[in-house]
């Protein structure tokens, strides 16, 4: 079909910077006083959108996904265990692979996470691996609030949680103290210790009651200041490889038991 050509009358409007038809063929009229309000509204859009997409993954759930799913297409071996945890879990692997490998234990562990993120990926991150036994260390970035404020009461609440959903899915349960620290780096008005003392304290009660296995990490590691000893961590708060050599020390003779 043939087309006739029409003619055109431009306007530019320097508030949007750009021209646009004018005359019969622009249909409704423009308000440019409009302009700032429309960029303003759209910048809001655009904030909000980028906000709420990443707050849906707040556990983080796709930082394991693609390995997860290929263990999943695997055999799983029966003395399969998983370390939920954060940083200073993440840290172990990073600083001691062969530890990991040698013994078919699986590392799930997330830098600066609490326990309602844990939480909230236990399933993907632990039950669905079909593990025989799952170590749970997390504490420190609570105290820290991290997330948000939070105590100790409420960390106690998400690790019975954990603990709870393994035992219903014939998971062997080992808890891990938190590790001593008496200041916080990225949180120096902190002083954490003595909730760091509160939390182990009911950590190893409530492991005792329930018939799990516990890992007393922080008996070996403080010092006389209630921190970390400065020969196992260069920051008080991460141990290094001479600290996770102790943790290793610690958790292999619970974890044997446990299998």
């Amino acid at each position: 079909m043939h087309r006739s050509k029409q003619s055109y009358q431009y306007l530019y409007l320097p508030e949007m910077d750009q021209v646009v038809p004018d005359g019969e063929k622009l249909k409704h009229s423009y308000n440019t006083s409009m302009i700032p309000r429309m960029k303003c509204f759209f910048c809001i859009v655009f904030v909000s959108i980028s906000f709420f997409s990443q707050a849906q993954d707040w556990p983080n759930l796709k930082k394991f996904q693609a390995d997860n799913e290929k263990l999943m297409t695997e055999t799983a071996p029966k003395d399969r265990v998983v370390f939920m945890g954060n940083s200073i879990t993440i840290g172990w692997i990073q600083d001691a692979p062969e530890f990991f490998e040698a013994n078919h234990f699986v590392n799930r562990g997330i830098s600066g996470q609490t326990s309602p993120q844990m939480l909230l990926r236990f399933r993907a991150d632990v039950i669905a691996l079909h593990p025989k036994a799952v170590v749970i260390e997390c504490g420190t970035n609570d105290i820290a609030g991290n997330t948000g404020h939070s105590t100790v009461a409420m960390v106690e609440d998400n690790i019975m949680s954990m603990a709870e959903l393994a035992r219903a899915n014939k998971i062997k349960v080992i808890i891990g103290s938190v590790l001593p620290a008496n200041k916080f780096g990225w949180k120096p008005v902190l002083q954490p210790a003595d909730s760091i003392i509160a939390l182990n304290q009911w950590l190893k009660a409530y492991a005792d009651r329930n018939h799990f296995a516990y890992i007393d990490y922080y008996s070996s590691l403080v010092d006389d200041q209630k921190g970390m000893k400065a020969v196992y961590s260069t920051d008080g708060v991460h141990p290094n490889k001479e600290g996770y050599t102790v943790m290793e020390g610690l958790a292999l003779p619970v974890i044997k038991k446990v299998l």
